[in-house]
């Protein structure tokens, strides 16, 4: 059944939260969003975003279970480290509330197969933030596969490199609470666009291999790393415990192969990002913007058939100029106006493809899928 507003909770009120779910969340209360509950271990910056995002008597918590506790609150937004995602949204679910968990789905295929166990029990609906579909560029590469552009497409490119890149803030370095580095972090969104626009969901054997080199070795007054207003921003080398960079090979049952590869920290030329496609009748990347490469009368040609948008998707940072789809997507479907458009299956096959290049670095093994 329809409704007509939908109240919903935060459980995490840190980076991501302000930079992309409480804005674009709040620009839909004209939609029938009420942002009506905020949780975070710190008390005073689930105070700060229900002062600025939240509907009249918003409520703080510092422990989720009794924000959960709430029959009224219709659904969630997970914003917390990754090892957390599984535990915070299958009590979500379990407590009758659907779940928008940010990406990756879990820290492990293990727990996000508990969490796609748990949607099924429940009921409940439950996606997962990759919001890179929802840029222009992307939405465009997808049509002009699904238009047949490319043909069969049988090798792929999803990568994400930074020469120096490690975010020094939050607990990214810290991998009893993300899991791990930039395979877990950055490739995921990676990963989730190359697997999304070929439309294929069925990997047969990964090997991969993950780097420990430049995190704990590099000098932290001079490795060059700056943050994103230019200024140096050294992180601390003595407390970096993931991968630095890691690579993988991707087989999928139809014999495609995909190549992954990710850094943040790396000693090679930043590159562009993050999907190339080869397919039959033409490639593609969406490197800067989306560039075609095809066959017309018989000669090759090169079109560029969407234009670069800027860094964040629209709703992404502070003040939220425009909509957010991710956004308008979530509060459609809680009213019953829509399908969800990142569905839990495909997060899952996305993180069991991670795990499976984690676990070959682990053993020196190739990991094979049933």
């Amino acid at each position: 059944m329809s409704k007509s507003t939908v109240r919903i909770g935060f459980i995490g009120c840190g980076g991501i939260a302000n930079q992309k779910h409480l804005p674009g969340m709040a620009q839909e209360k004209e939609h029938g969003a009420q942002l009506v509950a905020f949780c975070d271990l710190i008390e005073e910056r689930a105070q700060k975003a229900a002062a600025e995002y939240g509907d009249p008597g918003a409520k703080v918590y510092t422990d989720y279970r009794e924000l959960l506790a709430d029959p009224t609150i219709d659904a969630v937004h997970v914003l917390t480290p990754n090892v957390s995602h599984c535990e915070i949204s299958c009590a979500a679910m379990e407590a009758g509330k659907h779940v928008l968990c940010e990406k990756p789905m879990a820290a492990t295929k293990e727990d996000a197969k508990r969490m796609l166990d748990t949607r099924d029990k429940t009921g409940k609906m439950l996606t997962i933030g990759y919001q890179y579909r929802h840029f222009h560029e992307n939405a465009v590469a997808k049509k002009v596969v699904e238009e047949g552009w490319l043909g069969d497409i049988y090798y792929a490119e999803a990568s994400l490199i930074r020469r120096r890149g490690v975010p020094t803030w939050g607990v990214f370095t810290d991998k009893s609470k993300q899991g791990g580095g930039p395979l877990i972090d950055i490739a995921t969104h990676a990963l989730d666009l190359t697997l999304w626009m070929m439309n294929n969901y069925e990997p047969a054997v990964v090997v991969g291999t993950a780097f420990e080199k430049l995190g704990t070795l590099l000098d932290p007054e001079h490795q060059g790393q700056t943050n994103y207003r230019g200024k140096p921003d050294p992180w601390d080398n003595k407390t970096y415990e993931v991968e630095d960079s890691a690579m993988g090979f991707i087989k999928m049952k139809n014999g495609a192969t995909i190549y992954l590869k990710c850094s943040w920290a790396l000693n090679m030329a930043q590159q562009p990002g993050m999907v190339l496609l080869c397919g039959t009748k033409g490639g593609l990347d969406t490197y800067d913007g989306v560039t075609l490469n095809h066959v017309v009368a018989g000669q090759q040609a090169i079109t560029k058939v969407g234009q670069k948008i800027p860094p964040f998707i629209p709703g992404f940072g502070a003040g939220a100029p425009e909509p957010s789809r991710e956004a308008q997507i979530w509060v459609g479907a809680l009213k019953g106006e829509n399908d969800l458009f990142v569905t839990a299956e495909q997060a899952y096959t996305v993180t069991r493809i991670l795990d499976a290049i984690y676990e070959s670095n682990r053993t020196g093994k190739a990991v094979y899928f049933d």
